[in-house]
This record gives C-alpha cells, structure tokens and sequence, in this order.
C-alpha cells in the first residue's frame, strides 16, 4: 500500500499572507487541522492549528479588543508556518511515511509530485489503513497469541485454522516479550472460539486473549 492510494485530496492550503485569523476560520471551516502553504504553485512552509492559536492573543492580555484585533490582523501565515517541511511521494510506502511521522513528532505530511502538492497524509488517514488491518469494522474471532519466532510457524497456523474452516479477516505481526517469540493479533470467520485454542494448541505458546468480536 502506498501514500498515494490514501492520502487526503483535493489539497486544502493557504497563502504565506493569509492572516492568521483568516486561516484559523478556514481550519475550522474545513475541518483539518494542518495545511500547506504555497506560494506560485510552490511549497514554501506548512501551519498547524497549533501554531496559528499560539500565535492568537492570550485571554489574559490588557490590549483592548480594538489593539488585539489591530495587532493579530498583522500576523500573517508565513510568520508562524514551519518553513523546512518534510514530504513524502505518491509512491512512498505507507509504512515508511508512518514512520517519519512518529520519528518527528508530526501530523501530516504533504504529499508531493515534483514542486506540486498533490495530497495531504494524515493521522487520521493512517488510522484508517489500521482500522482496516485489524479488521475492525469485521465480525469475527479475535486472537492474541505468542508464538515461537522461528520459520515455519506462521505457515502452522494459517494451515491449521485454514484446515479447520476458518478464513482470515485480519492479520498483525508485533514484537514479543523476548527476541525468541512474536505476538500475532488476527481475526478469523468460520470457526469457534474454543475450536481456535484446540487446533492452534501444538503451535501457540501462550494465548493472551480469545473473543467474538
């Protein structure tokens, strides 16, 4: 899977000299929380709705409306918007654009084909592809399990539950306790609960959790 297949588009962005209250209304017009700022058809920086409310006055300020409203209208965009922005490409792998935003501390990346901005990838979008791996919106049997960290074991369950007339919904892969084990979460249709422990026994070290879901 790749960003371009769930990036957020048509791009929603603001001009460097959009005043910041300017923005913020559009923010909360759109319902987005983050932007691209372009400037000639070019990125040039990216805002946050953070970034635009610390710039706002605070409520403990002695100006007058009239001074807060004066000062504030003469903050534009690109005096609070981050002006080194990291991007990823149509083809960047959805795992590897996942990674950047947690190794960054950020929320969103733009989404670039050369000089132009073609899409946003989100938290919420990445939530989404997780929901989707997990098989949340799926009835089925959840399970969490170690298992020994060896080849050959992940091919033991899927024939074993394949055998016993299960079909996966969901499949996830973690790191285990240790680095000799690794902890499966996957959902299966068609087979029980206690059927799942029965078949899986002989492979599974440790069941964590069993439920219809």
């Amino acid at each position: 899977m790749f960003v371009g297949e769930r990036m957020s588009r048509p791009v929603i962005s603001v001009s460097p000299d959009t005043p910041i209250n300017d923005a913020l209304a559009m923010f909360k017009k759109e319902h987005i929380r983050r932007a691209p700022v372009i400037k000639d058809g070019k990125l040039v920086g990216i805002v946050s709705e953070r970034d635009l409310l610390n710039a706002s006055p605070s409520s403990a300020t002695t100006l007058s409306v009239w001074e807060m409203n004066y000062l504030i209208s003469k903050v534009k965009v690109k005096n609070v918007m981050t002006k080194k922005v990291i991007t990823v490409s149509r083809d960047t792998p959805i795992e590897e654009a996942a990674r950047l935003m947690a190794d960054k501390k950020i929320g969103g990346l733009p989404v670039v084909d050369g000089e132009r901005v073609v899409g946003m990838i989100t938290e919420t979008d990445l939530f989404k592809v997780f929901l989707e791996l997990m098989g949340a919106r799926d009835k089925g049997v959840r399970v969490t399990a170690t298992i020994e960290d060896k080849p050959g074991e992940l091919a033991k369950i899927t024939k074993a539950i394949a055998n016993a007339g299960g079909n996966f919904i969901s499949f996830g892969f973690f790191a285990g306790e240790d680095a000799s084990t690794k902890v499966l979460t996957f959902k299966v249709e068609g087979i029980k609960p206690n059927d799942i422990k029965a078949v899986l026994k002989d492979v599974v070290k440790k069941f964590w959790d069993i439920r219809q879901s």
